[in-house]
């Protein structure tokens, strides 16, 4: 675990933690559940990055080591996905839209 790397981003006037590790050119986002935090994924980052990936991880506004919002009840899903597409912004990791259809209404 000492090989993940911790950092902060500002967005939107809160400082948001990232844990970071690996260095490959494919990415893996994990995103925690609540009420947990970045720190869920450890043994799975540890391994991605082993096997060649860029690993990041971070803390939803109000969880782990981010700063909470002055309005903790008034956080969106908008506003969780607005930060993590800054914290890709921040550092230089391109978004691509996966989907998948199962068929429905064929």
């Amino acid at each position: 675990m000492d090989q993940i790397r911790h950092k902060f981003i500002n967005v939107e006037n809160l400082k948001l933690h990232v844990a970071e590790i690996g260095s490959g050119p494919n990415v893996v986002v994990f995103l925690h559940g609540f009420p947990e935090t970045w720190y869920s994924w450890r043994h799975q980052m540890v391994a991605l990055a082993k096997a060649g990936f860029r690993v990041i991880a971070p803390d939803y506004r109000g969880y782990g080591l981010s700063d909470k919002p002055v309005q903790p009840q008034n956080t969106s899903f908008n506003d969780i996905l607005g930060d993590i597409l800054a914290i890709l912004d921040f550092l230089d990791i391109a978004k691509e839209i996966v989907t998948k259809t199962v068929g429905f209404g064929q």
